[in-house]
C-alpha cells in the first residue's frame, strides 16, 4: 500500500512539474511579443539608437572626403614641385 502511494505522489509530482513547466514562455516566445507589442516608446527608442549611431558616421564620413581632398591637393602640389 505504502509503494502505490508513493508511486502515485511521484506520478502526480511529474505531472505537476511537467505542467508548470509548460507554461513557461521560451526566450524566443518573449522576443516574438516584445516585437509584436511594437509600442511607440519602443519605436523611438530603437530610432533614437540609430541617430546616435548614424550621426557620428555622417561627421567621420565628412572628415574623411576633407582629409582625402587634402591630400590630393598635397599630391598633386609635391608633382608640381619635382617636376
Amino acid at each position: 500500500m505504502k509503494k502505490s502511494k508513493g508511486c502515485a505522489l511521484f506520478v502526480i509530482g511529474l505531472l505537476a512539474v511537467g505542467l508548470i513547466g509548460c507554461s513557461q514562455e521560451t526566450p524566443a516566445e518573449k522576443a516574438k511579443a516584445a516585437a509584436a507589442s511594437g509600442s511607440a516608446a519602443t519605436q523611438a527608442a530603437g530610432q533614437a539608437a540609430v541617430d546616435a549611431i548614424k550621426t557620428p558616421m555622417d561627421q567621420a564620413r565628412q572628415t574623411e572626403s576633407v582629409l582625402g581632398q587634402s591630400a590630393e591637393q598635397r599630391a598633386a602640389e609635391a608633382k608640381k614641385a619635382t617636376e
